[in-house]
This record gives C-alpha cells, structure tokens and sequence, in this order.
C-alpha cells in the first residue's frame, strides 16, 4: 500500500506538468465594435478565476478596432458595458473566449443593437506559399448586403450584415477592394505583401460605404504585434491555481495514515 501510495505522488508532478504546458504560451486577442447603431461601449477583458480586468478599453465606437494585446494563454471573459458605466455594474453583453497559445483572436461586437452579440473570429496567422490572404467583415446597417471585390474580381459575392467570410488567397500587388452596395460604394486601396493576412472591414461612413483594412499578420505565421498586457486598467489575471499542493498535501496524509496503521498492525498484542 505504501509503495502505491508513493507511486500515486511520484505521478502528480508529471500530471500537474501535463496540464501546466495545456495553459503556457502567449496568445493574442484584439477587441472591436462592429454595430452600427450601438452607442459607444468600455469593453473590459477578463482572465479566469479574476475578477480585476486585464484589459480595459473606455468609449470604443462603432468602427473602432484595438491593436493586438498579447495574453497568456488560456480562458478569458469579454464584457461590454455602457460608455461610463461603473466596472461592477451588469455588462450590456458578455462572451467566453479560450485563447489558444500562438494563436490570434477578434472579439467583436457585432449585429444590431436589438441583437447585439459579442462573435469570437479565429484570426489565420499564416498564408500559402507566395499568397497573401483577405477575408471580409460585413459591418454596414445600411447597406445590409454588398458584394466586395478585390482588383475587379469577386471575392465574396453576397456578403451579408454581420458576416464574417472565409479567407481567401491572392496574389500581392497593390489591390483596390470595394464594396459594392444597392445605393453606394465603397473603396481603399491595400498594398498587399505575400505573406501578409488582412481583414477588410466595411462599415457605414458619413457618406456612404467604408472600407478599412486591418492587418492580421504581418508575415506567414508571424505572431500580430502587440505590447505585454499592462497599463490598461487593470491588473494582470491568474488562472485556475495549481494542483500540486493540494495533492501534496493529501498524498502526505496518506502516508502518514498508511505508515500509523501498519505500525499498529505490528504492535505485539498483550493478555488483560
């Protein structure tokens, strides 16, 4: 029984090493609002198990995108709230996010305001050999349905209000990407490097269809720029803790339960 019970402590550290190395690694999330008739929200970042921000945004708008902050990997929690509401206050809209080590995410605010909805998009970090990569984030209320071109050619022919489209691959060259709606167009000219991955996002202007690019990577599987995340409000968040004393400690009492019960089983016994 004591050999098992050493065994069964010997084994903790390689368990506890297993799912150590499941949360280790540097991930990277970037937070936008994406809803046109949304009045401007504080957006709030939190890790699992912590209940101080890790990162918080104050008064993003409608079109705003935040550049990629570099987190630890593991489980976090994305709150909107009002513009100006108190932090402990009850969040408009809330979603969970795992972010995985090397891997980049956008938490955007998206839809209507009657249906606003917080959509977790896994970013591609990497590209074909040679390509670059586009995808296309349909943020325009007014124009509820566009057809979004690249250099003349189709890329997504219905691109929908609230959609988020595949990557595509296309060769770099500086590109003209429009979206084309029933009452107005919209245009920017992108210098697309290989390797490079972009999100274009269309979005209602003061005038009409927007397009704004963002830059997902800067090169095939280059991690998204992006500074430690400190100074934003909020201190930095801890995980589920470990396991290891706890064990420790249950396995020493197991031990000295064992090693007492055969202590007593090998006492002589004694005539009354």
């Amino acid at each position: 029984m004591l050999l098992a019970a050493l065994a069964l402590l010997l084994g903790i550290p390689a368990v506890a090493a297993s799912a150590s190395s499941a949360t280790t690694g540097t991930g990277w999330i970037r937070l936008a609002h994406l809803s046109p008739d949304t009045p401007p929200v504080d957006v709030y970042l939190y890790s699992f198990g912590n209940s101080n921000a890790q990162i918080v945004l104050h008064h993003v708008a409608y079109g705003t995108v935040s550049p990629y902050e570099a987190v630890t990997a593991g489980d976090y929690t994305v709150a909107m709230r009002a513009a100006g509401a108190s932090s402990s206050s009850q969040p408009v809209i809330s979603t969970s996010v795992t972010i995985k080590a090397d891997h980049a995410y956008t938490v955007a605010g998206m839809g209507p305001k009657s249906g606003l909805r917080l959509q977790v998009l896994n970013d591609d970090l990497t590209t074909p050999a040679g390509k670059a990569e586009i995808r296309v984030i349909q943020a325009s209320l007014k124009e509820q349905t566009v057809k979004f071109t690249c250099g003349g050619q189709t890329i997504v022919p219905k691109a929908t209000f609230a959609s988020v489209s595949s990557y595509a691959a296309i060769p770099p060259g500086n590109w003209t990407m429009a979206a084309i709606g029933s009452g107005s167009t919209g245009t920017t000219v992108v210098p697309v490097a290989a390797g490079t991955v972009h999100s274009e996002v269309v979005l209602d202007g003061s005038n009409g269809l927007e397009v704004v690019s963002l830059l997902d990577a800067a090169g095939a599987g280059t991690p998204p720029t992006g500074g430690v995340t400190t100074g934003f409000g909020g201190t930095a968040g801890h995980g589920p803790g470990s396991p290891v004393p706890w064990l420790a400690v249950i396995g020493a009492g197991v031990l000295i339960t064992l090693a007492g019960g055969l202590r007593l089983r090998r006492r002589p016994t004694t005539g009354i």
